[in-house]
């Protein structure tokens, strides 16, 4: 969910090119030597930025948690008491992050039980809060919606937006703006139904 426009660090180009080669081939499937080979290191040269891979799966996945719930409460903050427009904006954050970050969405669905105990409940704690502030925002765009429905139905809307890993290979996909469109008219929708 990068909005940076300067070049990304050593590091970030690591955790990037680690996500996607972990998305394609599995934990086990890769190597320090092609996670170094892809950005240009030695697989030993890694060892600067990492103590190892378990610290690079575990920092992708906590990270992506943790810039969640950041965009999430900065939306919040930025927002101006219109609930319609803030749960458009959360949807908006949430696509933005299912569209350019695909890989991690593979690798969270596939990889998450390798993390250790205390990274895992601290992507879970993340996860949580991230719901949490959705399901407020969501009952308030539709107070008739109980809080059991309404959280189950930001569940839902997650596993719709997080489906972008098997929409294809991303020239397969209507565009970019297209895509998105339609994922955002698809989330308002799935919402209006569970509060129907």
């Amino acid at each position: 969910m990068a909005t940076r426009t300067d070049a990304p660090t050593r590091r970030e180009q690591i955790l990037k090119e680690a996500a996607r080669l972990f998305a394609e081939r599995g934990f086990h499937g890769v190597g320090v030597d092609e996670i170094g080979a892809a950005v240009g290191i030695s697989g030993p040269g890694l060892y600067r930025h990492f103590p190892g891979k378990d610290a690079m799966l575990a920092e992708l996945l906590v990270g992506i948690s943790g810039q969640l719930l950041t965009g999430g409460k900065r939306r919040l903050a930025e927002s101006d008491g219109n609930p319609e427009a803030l749960l458009d904006s959360l949807i908006e954050g949430h696509i933005d992050f299912a569209l350019d970050d695909r890989p991690l969405i593979t690798l969270h669905d596939r990889e998450l039980d390798r993390l250790r105990d205390s990274d895992r409940k601290l992507v879970r704690q993340l996860q949580r809060q991230y719901v949490e502030l959705w399901v407020e925002v969501v009952r308030e765009v539709y107070p008739g919606l109980a809080e059991p429905a309404a959280r189950s139905a930001v569940h839902s809307v997650f596993g719709l937006l997080n489906s972008t890993p098997h929409l294809g290979r991303p020239g397969a996909l209507p565009g970019r703006v297209g895509t998105a469109e339609l994922l955002h008219r698809m989330a308002r929708g799935a919402f209006a139904a569970a509060a129907a």
